[in-house]
């Protein structure tokens, strides 16, 4: 058993504070002190809030047991949990559970993300069929030409030292996305921000929050093959360490229509993690870690307007591996899905999943890069990628990180 540290993790949009019922609020707690209880199993229980408040496996099948103090305290409340959900919960196993609750614990396991499982780790789907974009009622420019993903030059921290890898659990396995180290408004010079796509930390409206949600920043730094990396240690692999998401957040719209596949929600395809180191804190914020951090640019101008824009990722799906750091630089069009959601850019790109959640970089008024967008979806046949335009939903999600940690 490896040890855990609690931490709790994942948010939705700014407004999901403000619709939390006292139902889910109180079920949210007294999940998080059963789950707490029964992270490592009966041989190494972490304590909980209460320790009164342990929970029970009924009968070994995973199922959870709400203890009787912990229903009465509810019940003080006005809350009867047994008639939740139609008693329904009983039934329930521990992922069910999270699935349900408002926030969810994510403890940091020590040594889970070792080389073995970073390398098995596979790409989510996040892909359209052309033929499902026929008919769109808003402004979409001609499909763009294909362009060539080109490899990063090594050391990668020299040349992209903000991107990397996020990691995570889903029912489906080890997934991997790609992501980037952002700036942080309450804690200039220190941030502890990550950037990626929404699909990259909850699952939309068919699921929930992901598990073991991690980012290891310049991943395999010195572009070694596949097969170089079969003897790779954990610091070659993650040089500059793994940082675990105590939080995320992802947009309300995400949540509530995004789907694996075809382009619900994908406007609204972004979210921001906010970590610590596994090993530990020296003091050193990721930011200081890595040596840099991106500013965001919610003001970008339109596709028309825009000269050019890099995405960076990690390509996973076929023909690429997801070991090494590829880059797209293209001049941006425009691909709407929804009327009335707001326009994506498009960009002619090779790169295949596994690059979701990648930073889109261009050059901001100041003349700085700035990160405008990242990695949301592309066709099954690759050849395009399309990200989402960054405006006061992915702003108040960003506000929303930083003001919880301002002063950390």
């Amino acid at each position: 058993m490896r040890p855990i540290r609690p931490l709790f993790a994942a948010r939705r949009g700014r407004s999901a504070r403000r619709r939390t019922s006292p139902v889910l609020a109180a079920v949210g707690l007294a999940t998080t002190l059963a789950l707490t209880a029964t992270a490592c199993g009966s041989d190494d229980t972490t304590a909980s809030a209460d320790s009164s408040a342990t929970a029970q496996d009924s009968g070994g099948d995973g199922k959870i047991t709400i203890p009787d103090d912990i229903k009465d305290r509810l019940k003080q409340h006005g809350i009867d949990i047994d008639k939740w959900k139609g008693g329904a919960w009983k039934n329930w196993n521990k992922d069910d559970w999270l699935r349900e609750a408002e926030d969810y614990v994510n403890p940091i396991i020590e040594n889970l993300w070792d080389p073995d499982r970073m390398r098995d780790a596979e790409e989510p789907d996040k892909e359209v069929d052309e033929n499902d974009l026929a008919g769109d009622q808003g402004v979409t420019d001609p499909t763009p030409a294909s362009v060539e993903a080109k490899a990063v030059a090594p050391q990668y921290h020299a040349n992209m030292p903000e991107a990397g890898k996020v990691f995570f659990d889903a029912p489906e396995g080890t997934m991997v996305c790609s992501a980037t180290v952002v700036e942080d408004p309450a804690n200039p010079g220190k941030s502890n921000l990550v950037w990626t796509a929404g699909h990259c930390v909850h699952a939309g409206k068919a699921g929930g929050w992901y598990r073991n949600i991690a980012f290891v920043p310049s991943y395999n730094d010195s572009a070694k093959t596949a097969a170089e990396l079969d003897s790779a240690t954990k610091e070659e692999i993650a040089p500059y360490g793994v940082w675990w998401g105590d939080w995320a957040q992802t947009s309300d719209q995400w949540i509530e229509q995004g789907g694996a596949t075809g382009g619900d929600g994908a406007p609204y395809d972004f979210a921001v993690i906010h970590v610590t180191p596994e090993e530990g804190s020296d003091g050193k914020s990721l930011e200081e870690t890595v040596g840099s951090a991106l500013p965001v640019d919610f003001a970008a101008p339109a596709a028309q307007q825009m000269q050019s824009i890099t995405a960076t990722g990690y390509p996973a799906g076929a023909p690429y591996d997801g070991e090494t750091m590829y880059q797209c630089t293209d001049k941006p069009g425009r691909l709407s899905i929804v009327e009335s959601d707001p326009t994506m850019y498009r960009i002619g790109c090779t790169m295949t999943g596994g690059s979701s959640g990648g930073g889109w970089v261009a050059t901001g008024s100041d003349g700085r890069p700035a990160l405008v967008s990242n990695t949301s979806i592309g066709p099954v046949s690759s050849g395009w990628l399309a990200g989402p335009r960054l405006g006061k939903e992915a702003k108040g999600v960003y506000q929303a990180v930083s003001n919880k940690f301002a002063g950390q």
